[in-house]
């Protein structure tokens, strides 16, 4: 399958504007300072425009035994190869891998400071060799309107091969050095049968440690394991996300409709999380077990049928999230807590701060639209 994608155009950049610099995490938690894990980050938490400040460490207390987190058991690969294109270097990103064997990548250039910068991609039929005496093809852009991916066959050793021997996670300007593939790899994630990965981490989760998951597990909170394979983020403006494998395993979809029956509340850790859960509800609010693709944008007009909050990282103003937080929690919710974590200077990105959306009220009855 090469899945296309066509969704309508995004929202404009939020009022509270451009996030400094300096609020980029640069390097991850445990490396802050002696005695750390990755559990030393700040936890946001909004219920409605109602704005708590907390250490990660409280999850477990701002929770209630009931509670189901809804995880991301994708593993994140080693996406980042150097090539050459005739004499000149690149860096491919391997985003994700096609039913037909292909990939949809993304071709960047060195900066000089050990990340990359966007390039221009194409035109079809462009070679790129990559080590190993890999080649790699260009055939056709994944999406009307953009050239920025493109699906890519490759003619040699095979990529995962390629990824576990000479990838590199995927890094961006804003960190501060390379780190090894064991940083970017979530306490959830599981290894793929087949290879397949997340180009970037499922980085919401990442705070996760076990002490903690015991201690949630503990009190009563639930666990329910999805998979959705995360494409690469470097997207331009306002572009929406493009078509992701996922699978909701049957016992998943079970608790997670047992939990909304009863008093309980899912919550989504992640928007991949929340992708993947409502790519598998009905209009009817039922989840059902379902695996493949999913080209579905989760915005307000769609609403959320079966997510009642979400844990996530803090997202830059004009990445196309904002709007799946918005159907969560509703426009002025998001602005308003937007605004508490700058002006709170939590940190931004993978390495970064989280955030806790709640109900802004207990309610009995689980909708099969937005409620908010």
């Amino acid at each position: 399958m090469t899945p296309a994608t066509g969704v309508p155009p995004l929202r404009p950049v939020r009022e509270w504007g451009k996030v400094p610099a300096e609020l980029s995490a640069r390097v991850p938690a445990e490396q802050r300072g002696p005695g750390r894990d990755r559990d030393a980050v700040r936890l946001l938490v909004s219920r409605g425009t109602a704005v708590s400040h907390h250490a990660f460490v409280e999850l477990p207390r701002l929770l209630r035994a009931g509670d189901l987190l809804v995880v991301n058991t994708s593993p994140t690969l080693a996406a980042a190869v150097d090539g050459r294109m005739g004499h000149a270097r690149v860096v491919v990103h391997f985003s994700t891998r096609g039913d037909d064997g292909r990939w949809a990548v993304e071709l960047r250039d060195p900066d000089g400071r050990g990340t990359t910068r966007a390039r221009a991609g194409g035109p079809a039929g462009t070679e790129v060799r990559l080590p190993a005496g890999v080649r790699l093809v260009l055939e056709e852009p994944v999406g009307a309107g953009s050239e920025r991916l493109w699906w890519a066959r490759d003619h040699g050793a095979g990529v995962p091969g390629l990824l576990r021997e000479h990838g590199r996670p995927i890094r961006y300007s804003y960190t501060e050095r390379d780190q090894p593939l064991s940083v970017y790899q979530t306490v959830f994630a599981l290894p793929s049968p087949d290879g397949s990965g997340s180009a970037e981490m499922p980085s919401a989760a990442r705070p996760f440690t076990a002490r903690l998951v015991a201690e949630l597990v503990s009190r009563g909170v639930q666990f329910a394991p999805i998979t959705l394979h995360t494409g690469v983020a470097s997207a331009e403006a306002h572009e929406p996300p493009y078509p992701e494998r996922f699978s909701v395993p049957e016992a998943s979809a079970r608790l997670i409709n047992a939990v909304r029956a009863g008093d309980g509340r899912v919550v989504a850790v992640g928007t991949t999380a929340v992708r993947a859960v409502e790519s598998a509800t009905g209009p009817d609010g039922v989840v059902r077990a379902r695996a493949g693709w999913t080209d579905l944008v989760v915005d307000p007009e769609r609403g959320v049928r079966a997510v009642d909050g979400l844990l996530t990282g803090l997202h830059e103003p004009e990445a196309s999230h904002l709007l799946m937080l918005e159907a969560v929690a509703g426009r002025a919710a998001i602005d308003r807590s937007y605004e508490e974590a700058l002006r709170g200077r939590y940190l931004w990105h993978e390495f970064g701060d989280v955030h806790l959306i709640l109900p802004e009220k207990p309610h009995t009855e689980h909708c099969v639209s937005n409620c908010w």
